[in-house]
């Protein structure tokens, strides 16, 4: 059975760092392009960053570049997202999507093929 499980989310002051973790497993998700999301009550789930296959691509937000950053250890079957320099309005649960695709640059909720349950990220200000 495939799944799509995040950690390394908690509690941080502004100013400070995490960095999510996103573990695969149950098939090859090593040949699929991995994203990061995020969702708070107010807002729907916005895009956080996306990285290929072979992690040569990357597409960040507007909102969290130059902060955040996407890699991927596919020995370990584990996809990263840096997060620095947090702020307040980072307060989210992130989740974690794949898309059956090596990369793609739709990144719109509809089009992701697996999902995490996602890892709360609180910023105190």
């Amino acid at each position: 059975q495939e799944e799509v499980v995040e950690s390394g989310g908690g509690l941080v002051q502004a100013g400070g760092s995490l960095r999510l973790s996103c573990v695969t497993s149950g098939r090859t998700f090593s040949s699929c392009a991995m994203g990061w999301f995020r969702q708070t009550p107010e807002k729907d789930r916005e895009f956080v960053g996306a990285i290929s296959w072979s992690g040569g691509d990357t597409l960040i937000a507007d909102s969290v570049k130059g902060r955040f950053t996407m890699s991927r250890d596919d020995e370990k079957n584990t996809v990263y997202l840096q997060m620095n320099s947090l702020k307040p309005e980072d307060t989210a649960v992130y989740y974690c999507a794949a898309q059956l695709v090596p990369w793609s640059i739709n990144w719109d909720r509809g089009a992701m093929d697996y999902w995490g349950k996602g890892t709360l990220v609180a910023v105190s200000a």
